[in-house]
């Protein structure tokens, strides 16, 4: 673990000095690590490179989680890091124990504010004044993260009720029925927040499920949000449906089904300034776009279908483009863009990620919309399952967040 989280983070630090930036341009970091007993010597790792004196305006947010990324190939440490070319970040960081958040269990900040979007470091549903995790079960370790979420939120002037823009659920160790509880209490959340504050929106943030091998301290759930957070106050997060849709990359008829197409995906945008969205293939998705039975969709990912799989990546970057382009965004505004993948499904990451690679490259050199051969703009995490609801049900699920601030 040690060995390779070095190797990862001097990497990055490599490619930041590339670019003139350095740890204090980073906002946020994603630490996904292979065993999660090791968490204190990961801090132990981390602590080399992200300090103080290099994080001068404040360390980065993080979200840490246990993957099996040993299993597929990518060692034990893999890591995203979100960076902006300014320094106009502000950070919440809650050092000592208090009454109202808890304070935080590594070297990493609550929050981070950077123009107008809040990332925040992953809830646990920890009581801030004794750290310790809600004795309950996962729907009653639900309710103190969503807790912890909205006071988190609310130094900064917002609610995760009213303006956030995604909520991402990490959970581990559920059942079933747990699951559906834990969505209950979220629902329950956002419903009950809205009314007793007196706000409005025109939809919920967009929920995103992942079931995920362990978390820090062995907790059930790990919640975290992403906002839209302005000086005035004044909060627009919209849901969109897709306008329209020109098939590239079949001439398949579900593909000029727009009804259809909206079952794949939510899209939420904040005119002018922020898209997110949230893009599900399923196992009944897939057969469409590959076009076989239910039987053959179960090997899509084993390496026996290279044509499989480049078709759904490029159903995939279609469909991205048709999203960003349709509210008002291009390529060069992309920010973010995650595949969860279903670690059952995939035989090696590598494989992965090189059909990915070839299906992006193609779409660059057909629509002159992205570089080809740049640094790939794209990451694929393994995950146990994920999805728009407790039921987890998408082989893939595309995150991607575009902005204009």
């Amino acid at each position: 673990m040690q060995k390779d989280l070095t190797a990862v983070m001097h990497a990055i630090e490599l490619q930041l000095k590339k670019h003139g930036l350095d740890w204090a341009h980073v906002l946020y970091i994603h630490l996904y690590i292979s065993d999660m007993k090791q968490f204190g010597l990961a801090n132990e790792v981390y602590l080399r490179f992200i300090t103080e004196k290099k994080c001068y305006l404040g360390v980065p947010s993080r979200s840490t989680i246990e993957l099996p990324i040993t299993e597929v190939g990518l060692g034990n440490a893999y890591v995203e890091v979100l960076v902006s070319k300014d320094l106009c970040k502000r950070v919440l960081h809650v050092q000592s124990m208090s009454c109202w958040a808890p304070c935080c269990i590594g070297p990493y900040s609550q929050a981070t504010l950077h123009k107008e979007l809040l990332y925040m470091a992953g809830q646990l549903g920890l009581d801030p004044p004794t750290m310790l995790l809600h004795p309950d079960g996962p729907a009653a370790e639900m309710d103190q993260a969503l807790l912890n979420c909205e006071a988190v939120a609310n130094c900064f002037r917002c609610s995760v009720s009213s303006s956030a823009i995604t909520v991402t659920v990490y959970c581990s160790s559920v059942s079933s029925f747990e699951l559906t509880e834990i969505q209950n209490r979220m629902d329950n959340f956002l419903k009950h927040t809205l009314l007793n504050e007196g706000l409005r929106r025109a939809s919920s943030p967009i929920v995103l499920y992942v079931l995920v091998t362990n978390l820090p301290k062995g907790a059930h759930v790990e919640v975290k949000p992403v906002l839209h957070c302005t000086e005035d106050g004044k909060y627009e997060v919209d849901p969109v449906l897709l306008k329209t849709y020109e098939p590239c990359v079949s001439d398949n008829s579900s593909f000029k089904n727009i009804e259809w197409l909206n079952t794949c995906c939510n899209i939420n945008v904040v005119p002018e300034k922020i898209c997110a969205a949230l893009i599900y293939v399923t196992k009944d998705h897939a057969a469409i776009i590959c076009r076989e039975g239910d039987e053959n969709v179960e090997i899509v990912f084993r390496g026996t279908s290279h044509e499989h799989v480049k078709a759904i990546a490029l159903f995939f970057i279609h469909l991205i483009d048709r999203i960003i382009s349709d509210n008002g965004f291009s390529w060069q505004h992309l920010k973010n863009l995650r595949f969860y993948v279903l670690k059952d499904l995939v035989a090696a990451a590598d494989v992965l990620f090189s059909v990915f690679s070839e299906a992006f490259f193609e779409f660059a050199e057909s629509s002159k919309k992205v570089e080809a051969n740049k640094e790939p703009i794209f990451n694929l995490v393994p995950v146990l399952c994920s999805g728009r609801s407790s039921s987890m049900d998408s082989l893939i699920t595309c995150e991607l967040y575009a902005s204009k601030l």
